[in-house]
């Protein structure tokens, strides 16, 4: 029988978490899987119980939470026998979307119930995997200021990107390329394994989870006027149509900034050097899905996450309450 351990973020997220617990209880046992749940008590907890579920060739961790809890997990996954399962309960949650999972949890509990491991790859900051984006610049600072407020979401996420996009520097950059050298001076640089960030702001759209590659793009320094189409190009998923963003696929990256500061992995702040040194690991990961991550098509992609979205508030907003 196989057997899975789920992992849930009591505090990731907008929404509770009642009725999770009951319903994969009930779905895993009727698809013969054995289950235990387990909360999540501080940063790093999900990580050290994954690394031991690994080592006891539990065959699956599940985990309810955001991008954050999905990366700690999936970091101590990487490269084992145990596959990853997600539950989507973050704010962004980018990896669950560019795999195509459902936004509801009975939707995605479904997934990983029906047990097909898809291998991905990741990449790898200064030793720090991540599974989503890697960035530096305005991105690395919204993170950084979103994470210290009260609130969560995604009109507060807007809300601090604009606020902050009013005094916002952009800094100079040396970028290399697999080798070649480009200096410039930017808005922010993104190292990309998925085509977004996370509630559907694509920042990579030709990005692929399994291609061995990742995907940089760069939003240089220019009108106002073009910085904010870029930002529409974000939303409409045509954000490398745009005269001031340039975009490579590479296997390795280095950025060189004039001084230390902020960067984000996966939606999570950080600080780093000067020196950054990015790698892409091919093939690293195993996740629950239902098989390669689905095309992305400009426009419609986005409407079509737009619509999907919607309809799982409606949904979650109409449940019936849980039994107390």
């Amino acid at each position: 029988m196989p057997s899975a351990l789920m992992l849930i973020n009591p505090i990731s997220g907008t929404r509770d978490k009642k009725g999770i617990c009951d319903f994969a209880s009930g779905r895993l046992k009727s698809a013969g899987i054995d289950l235990e749940i387990v909360n999540t008590q501080h940063k790093g907890h999900g990580a050290d119980l994954a690394r031991h579920a690994a080592k006891e060739g539990i065959d699956m961790v599940v985990v309810a939470g955001g991008d954050g809890t999905v990366n700690e997990v999936a970091s101590a996954l990487m490269n084992t026998g145990t596959a990853l399962g997600i539950i989507p309960c973050g704010s962004g949650n980018g990896l669950a979307r560019t795999l195509g999972l459902p936004m509801d949890f009975e939707g995605a509990i479904d997934i990983i119930a029906r047990n097909r491991p898809y291998a991905i790859d990741c990449g790898i900051a200064e030793g720090l995997p991540f599974f989503c984006t890697f960035g530096v610049g305005f991105d690395a600072v919204v993170t950084e200021k979103f994470s210290t407020g009260k609130r969560r979401g995604k009109m507060q996420y807007v809300r601090s990107a604009l606020l902050e996009f009013i005094n916002f520097t952009p800094d100079n950059y040396a970028l290399e390329i697999d080798g070649e050298i480009y200096t410039e001076e930017a808005l922010l640089i993104a190292v990309c394994n998925t085509a977004q960030y996370g509630n559907n702001a694509y920042i990579a759209p030709r990005a692929s989870l399994s291609d061995g590659l990742l995907d940089v793009t760069v939003i240089r320094n220019g009108p106002i006027l073009q910085q904010a189409m870029a930002g529409f190009g974000l939303l409409s998923g045509q954000i490398d149509r745009n005269r001031y963003v340039d975009t490579f696929k590479a296997k390795e990256v280095k950025i060189i900034r004039l001084k230390e500061g902020p960067a984000q992995i996966d939606g999570e702040p950080l600080c780093l050097g000067r020196k950054i040194s990015i790698k892409c690991q091919p093939s690293c990961l195993r996740v629950l899905c239902d098989g390669a991550e689905p095309e992305f098509q400009p426009i419609i992609t986005p409407v079509q996450a737009f619509f999907n979205d919607m309809l799982s508030d409606l949904r979650y907003l109409t449940r019936p309450l849980p039994k107390s």
